[in-house]
C-alpha cells in the first residue's frame, strides 16, 4: 500500500529535491561548464512525473587538485569549512579554506551570491531525501574532509627519490580514510609494477620521485572524490528510478564552447564534446531539414552550411591519419618520469601525424585546431599528465584495507584478475562517453536551447557586443534561421493535422471521410490561407509563416473556448438553480408547521435586491464600501403608537441597515426629503425574531435597546437570509418564536413613554389584514391562509425550461390596492391589508392614513420604463434605396388626387382594458403601466394573470387592477 500511495508522491519530489544532491558535491552552482549531465524525466502514461535517471559524464576531475584564476574548487568543500557544527570541526579537523593546498592555488574563496552555510543545509537535506542514511551521510562528509587533508602532504627530494616532507601530516588523512599512516606513505612514495621476461613474471617495488610521488596523491584524491560522485548519482537514480519505463524526456546541460587566454586539455575535452553536439546539430537540423524537403518534393531554396565533421575526425579518429586523441594516448602509454619532455615529444608526434591537415596548425608550445567556433590556441603543458588519469593498483589496494566498509564499497575491483591491454586514460574516456551521448541523442527528437555568454566577468550589465556576435556566428544560428526562413516553419502529417484542426469545419468534424490531402486543403482553404503560405508534399503540409499556424491555432482556440463556455453556462445555471431552490426550501423550512402561508409568496421568486440599490447611490452611502447586499426591500415600520411609517430595511453579511426620511430643517437644503439612517444593527447584536402563526406579513426583531416591530410582503426571504447570516456570524442558530400574541419594546422618549406594546393576532376574513389598535395593544386580524404544512411545489426554475405565457405565472396574482381612489398613487405598504382603526383611551376615531407622498414613493420604487424610451427606430426616415430613384424619376406622373386605392381601414381591436391603478412588473415577464393606460388583452388566464401589449411591447399583468372597456 505505501508504494502505490506514497512512492509516486516522494518520486516527484525526489525529482525537485533530489538534484540538490548533485550540485553540492558537483559544483553545478558554481560554474556549468565544471560538469554535463543527462537526465531523462519519466512520465506515467497519464503525463504525470514520477521518476527520472541521471547520467554523470565529463567530471572535471583535476578541479579537485588544480584550479584555474579565479576559480574555485567544487563547492562542497568550502559548504562544509562553512557550515560544520563544531562538533563536526573538531572530528574531522576543519580549518579555513587557506590553510588547504587543493584550496588555496587560486586565492578565491568566497562568490557574490552565494550562501555556503545555506547550501550546505540544503545538501544534507538533499541527502536525507534520496535515502541516504545519517551514517553514511557522516561517512561522506568524512571522506571529503579526508581529500582536503590528503593534498596537504607535501614531498621532498632525498637522493633523487621522493620523501615525505612532514610525517605529522599522514595522520589525519589516513585516521579519516581509515587506513594505516605507514602504508599510506609506503604507497605515495613507491608502487610495485609487474616486469616479465621470457613468459615469467616478477613484481618489483620502485621508489618514485617527487614529481611522480605529487602525481599518485593527485591521482588517489581525484579517484576517491569521481567514485564518492559516481556513489550519489547511483544514490539518486535509485531513489528515482522506475523499474519500468514508459515515457521520458532527456534534457542534457552541458558547458559551451570554451575559448581562455591559456587553453589546456579540459579545454580540449570540452570543445570536442561541443564539436560532438555542433555535429549533430547539423545532421538533425540543417541537414536533416533539407533532405526532408528532397524526399517530400517541397520546391524551396538550398542554403549552403558548414559541416564540422572533418572537425571531429581530425580530434577522434583512430587510423588513417590517427587523431589527436589517438596521438595522445600512445604518447602517454610510454611516459614514464617526468611530464614536461612527454608534452614536446606529443607536440612532436601531432606534427608528424596531422600536421598538414586543413584544420590544424602547431607552434612553439602547442597547436591550433580550427573548430566550429573558431581558431583555439592549446598549450600542450600538462596534455599528457592530466590524460594518463591512472589510479595505480597500489593505490586501490590500499584503500580495500580501510576499517570503513563504505570505502571499501567505493573500490570494488578484483586486483587478481589478469589485466590485459592499456590502462584507459581521461581522453578515451571522454570520447567513450561523448559518443554515447550521441547515440542516445540521434535516438531522440532533440529541441535546443542555445545560451549566449554576454561577457566574461561573470557580472550583470557587462555587454559584450563583439563577443556575442561571435557566439551568434559560430553557433551556427544564423544559418540556422536562413533555412527555417527558406523553408517551412511548421510540418504535419496529413493524419495529424486533420485530427488538431477538424473541429474548425463542420465537414471535418468529427471525422473527415474522404482523402487525408483533401481534408487538409479543405481545412486551408476554410480558413482563407493564402496559397502560398503553404505547400502540400507527400504525405505532410508545410506552413511556411509562424503566423499562419497562429491563425489556425486561434480559430481553434476560440471553438473551444464556444463549447467550454455553453458548457460552462449550462453548468452555472444547473449551479445557481440547484442553489436557489435549497435557498427557497430552506425558507420554507423556517416556516414550517409553524406559520400559515399567503397563496401568493409560497412559490414566490426569491429576488433579494427590491430597491434596485445598483441605481440608488443616496442609500448606498450609508452601508460599507464594496458591502455586499443580501436584501433590500421598502417595508412598513410601526411606532409606538401602532402608527405605519415607511422605511427602507437592507441586510448586508454584517448589518442590519433602516433608512428612512427627513426634511432638511435649515441650510441651503430646507424643506428638501434627504434619506436618513434611523438605525443601523450588527447582526450579532440581534437578541431572536418574532413572529405569529397565521398568513400575515410582520415580524419584530428583538434587540438590546428597542424592538422593531415590521411588515414586509418578503418576510420569509428576509428572516431566511437573518437566520443564515446569524449563524455565520456567532456559529448558533438564530432564535425564533412563534405566537399569536407577541410584544416589543419601544425606546422611552421624555418622561414616561417606553415600556413595551402587545400585538395580538385572530382570526378573521379575507387574506388583508385588518389593524385595530387600543392603547398599548394592537389586534390583527387575517383569515385563515395555506396549511402550515405547506412547501414550494414548482419546479420549472429546475428543469431548466424558459417559461412560456401559456403557462400559469410563476405567483399568484396580487390583490388590487386597497383604500385609494384611482389616482395612481401606489398603496403604502406592499402587503395588502385595511386601513388601521385607532381607538385613544377616549374612544375617538382618528381619520383613516392616506398614502405617502408621490415624491417619496417614486423614490422607493423600481422605475417603470416610460414610453419614450422604448425603440423609436421606426420614426427615422427610412433608406429610399432604389423606390426612391424611380419617385423622383415619376415625380411629374402623379395621379389625380382623389384617384386611385381606397384609403385602407384601421386594423380591428381586439379586448382591451384601462388600468385602474399604477402596476411596477417585479419580474422580467410581467408588464408595468400607469393609471389609466390602455392595454390590448391577449390572454385571460383563470389564474388572475392576464397576459397584453402596451406600447409594443408584450407581457404579464393581474386582471383585477384593470378593467375591460
Amino acid at each position: 500500500a505505501l508504494h502505490k500511495t506514497r512512492l509516486p508522491l516522494v518520486r516527484a519530489l525526489i525529482i525537485k529535491e533530489g538534484e540538490k544532491g548533485i550540485p553540492a558535491p558537483g559544483g553545478l552552482m558554481w560554474l556549468s561548464r565544471v560538469q554535463g549531465k543527462y537526465f531523462e524525466i519519466q512520465f506515467s502514461r497519464g503525463g504525470e512525473p514520477d521518476g527520472g535517471k541521471i547520467s554523470n559524464f565529463l567530471l572535471e576531475k583535476s578541479r579537485v587538485v588544480m584550479q584555474n584564476e579565479n576559480e574555485r574548487n567544487f563547492h562542497i568543500y568550502y559548504q562544509l569549512l562553512e557550515g560544520a557544527s563544531q562538533e563536526q570541526r573538531q572530528n574531522l579537523g576543519l580549518m579555513t579554506p587557506d590553510y588547504y593546498y587543493y584550496l588555496n592555488q587560486s586565492d578565491t574563496y568566497k562568490v557574490d551570491g552565494t550562501d555556503d552555510r545555506s547550501d550546505f543545509s540544503e545538501t544534507l537535506n538533499a541527502m536525507q531525501v534520496i535515502g541516504i542514511p545519517p551514517n553514511i551521510q557522516q561517512l561522506v562528509l568524512q571522506l571529503v574532509a579526508g581529500i582536503l587533508h590528503l593534498g596537504n602532504i607535501s614531498f621532498c627530494e632525498d637522493g633523487n627519490y621522493a620523501r615525505v616532507e612532514s610525517a605529522d601530516l599522514l595522520a589525519f588523512p589516513a585516521y579519516l580514510l581509515g587506513i594505516d599512516s605507514g602504508r599510506l606513505q609506503e604507497k605515495l612514495t613507491s608502487r610495485k609494477m609487474d616486469s616479465r621476461w621470457g613468459g615469467r613474471s616478477e613484481s618489483i617495488d620502485v621508489t618514485l620521485n617527487v614529481e611522480q610521488a605529487a602525481y599518485t596523491r593527485d591521482a588517489l584524491a581525484k579517484g576517491l572524490y569521481a567514485r564518492l560522485f559516481d556513489f550519489l548519482v547511483e544514490a539518486i537514480n535509485r531513489a528515482m528510478q522506475k523499474p519500468q519505463e514508459e515515457y521520458s524526456i532527456g534534457v542534457l546541460d552541458i558547458y559551451g564552447f570554451e575559448i581562455f587566454q591559456k587553453n589546456g586539455f579540459e579545454q580540449f575535452c570540452i570543445n570536442f564534446v561541443n564539436e560532438k553536439l555542433q555535429q549533430i546539430f547539423i545532421e538533425l537540423t540543417l541537414k536533416a531539414e533539407q533532405e526532408e524537403y528532397v524526399q517530400e518534393g517541397i520546391r524551396w531554396t538550398p542554403i549552403q552550411y558548414f559541416n564540422n565533421k572533418i572537425v571531429c575526425d581530425l580530434i577522434e579518429n583512430k587510423l588513417s591519419p590517427p587523431g589527436i586523441m589517438s596521438v595522445l594516448d600512445d604518447v602517454c602509454a610510454t611516459m614514464h618520469a617526468t611530464g614536461g619532455g612527454a608534452d614536446q615529444t606529443l607536440l612532436q608526434k601531432l606534427q608528424a601525424a596531422v600536421g598538414t591537415h586543413e584544420h590544424f596548425n602547431s607552434w612553439s608550445s602547442g597547436f591550433v585546431i580550427h573548430h566550429y567556433a573558431g581558431k583555439v590556441s592549446y598549450d600542450v603543458s600538462g596534455f599528457c599528465e592530466r590524460n594518463r588519469d591512472v589510479l595505480f593498483s597500489d593505490l586501490i589496494e590500499l584503500m580495500q584495507t580501510s576499517e570503513q566498509a563504505f570505502l571499501r564499497m567505493l573500490f570494488p575491483e578484483k586486483l587478481d584478475v589478469e589485466k590485459k591491454g592499456r590502462p584507459s586514460t581521461a581522453g578515451s574516456k571522454i570520447k567513450k562517453q561523448a559518443n554515447d551521448l550521441v547515440s542516445t541523442l540521434m535516438k531522440c527528437t532533440p529541441h535546443y536551447i542555445r545560451c549566449i555568454k554576454p561577457n566574461e566577468t561573470k557580472r550583470p550589465r557587462d555587454w559584450e557586443e563583439n563577443r556575442v556576435k561571435h557566439q551568434v556566428e559560430y553557433l551556427g544560428l544564423k544559418e540556422n534561421i536562413r533555412v527555417r526562413r527558406a523553408g517551412f516553419a511548421y510540418r504535419r502529417q496529413f493524419s495529424k493535422f486533420l485530427q488538431r484542426y477538424a473541429i474548425l469545419t463542420p465537414e471535418t468534424w468529427p471525422r473527415w471521410r474522404g482523402d487525408e490531402r483533401q481534408g487538409v486543403q479543405h481545412l486551408l482553404r476554410a480558413v482563407n490561407m493564402e496559397p502560398d503560405q503553404y505547400q502540400m508534399g507527400s504525405t505532410k503540409v508545410f506552413v511556411k509563416n509562424p503566423e499562419s499556424l497562429f491563425l489556425l491555432e486561434e480559430m481553434r482556440e476560440r471553438k473551444f473556448d464556444g463549447f467550454a463556455r455553453t458548457i460552462q453556462k449550462a453548468w452555472r445555471r444547473h449551479v445557481a438553480v440547484r442553489k436557489y431552490e435549497e435557498m427557497r426550501e430552506e425558507a420554507s423550512n423556517i416556516l414550517l408547521n409553524k406559520k400559515e402561508r399567503r397563496r401568493n409568496s409560497i412559490n414566490r421568486n426569491f429576488v433579494g435586491d427590491y430597491l434596485g440599490l445598483e441605481e440608488r447611490p443616496e442609500l448606498r452611502q450609508f452601508l460599507g464600501k464594496r458591502e455586499r447586499v443580501d436584501f433590500a426591500d421598502s417595508v412598513n415600520k410601526y411606532d409606538r403608537r401602532f402608527k405605519p411609517i415607511k422605511r427602507d430595511l437592507i441586510l448586508t453579511p454584517k448589518c442590519v441597515y433602516v433608512i428612512g426620511r427627513e426634511k432638511v430643517k435649515k441650510g441651503p437644503e430646507k424643506g428638501q426629503v434627504r434619506e436618513v439612517l434611523k438605525k443601523k444593527l450588527e447582526i450579532q447584536a440581534l437578541r431572536g425574531v418574532s413572529l405569529s402563526t397565521r398568513q400575515d406579513d410582520f415580524f419584530i426583531l428583538q434587540e438590546d435597546a428597542a424592538d422593531s416591530f415590521l411588515e414586509s410582503v418578503f418576510k420569509t426571504e428576509f428572516v431566511s437570509l437573518l437566520c443564515k447570516r446569524f449563524e455565520e456570524a456567532v456559529r448558533r442558530p438564530l432564535p425564533l418564536t412563534f405566537s399569536d400574541t407577541l410584544q416589543f419594546r419601544v425606546k422611552k422618549e421624555g418622561w414616561g413613554g417606553g415600556g413595551t406594546r402587545s400585538v395580538t393576532f385572530s382570526r378573521g376574513s379575507g387574506d388583508v389584514a385588518l389593524l385595530k389598535a387600543s392603547g398599548r395593544a394592537l389586534t390583527v386580524s387575517v383569515g385563515d391562509g395555506l396549511p402550515k404544512s405547506s412547501k414550494p411545489t414548482r419546479k420549472g426554475m429546475a428543469q431548466g425550461k424558459p417559461r412560456r405565457f401559456a403557462q400559469a405565472p410563476t405567483r399568484a396574482a396580487p390583490g388590487p390596492p386597497r383604500g385609494l381612489d384611482r389616482n395612481g398613487v401606489p398603496p403604502s405598504a406592499r402587503g395588502s391589508h385595511l386601513p388601521l382603526e385607532i381607538t385613544s383611551a377616549g374612544g375617538s376615531q382618528r381619520p383613516p392614513r392616506g398614502p405617502p407622498s408621490s415624491a417619496l414613493g417614486a423614490s422607493r420604487r423600481p422605475r417603470a420604463r416610460p414610453p419614450s424610451e422604448h425603440n423609436t427606430e421606426f420614426l427615422n426616415v427610412p433608406d429610399q434605396g432604389v423606390a426612391g430613384m424611380q419617385r423622383k424619376r415619376s415625380v411629374g406622373q402623379r395621379p389625380v388626387p382623389g384617384v386611385g386605392r381606397p384609403k385602407p381601414q384601421p386594423r380591428a381591436h381586439g379586448p382591451r382594458c384601462r388600468a385602474l391603478y399604477q402596476y411596477v412588473g417585479q419580474d422580467v415577464d410581467e408588464l408595468s403601466f400607469n393609471v389609466n393606460e390602455v392595454i390590448e388583452i391577449l390572454l385571460e388566464d383563470s389564474s388572475g394573470w392576464w397576459k397584453g401589449r402596451l406600447h409594443g411591447q408584450e407581457g404579464l399583468f393581474p386582471g383585477n387592477y384593470v378593467e375591460k372597456i
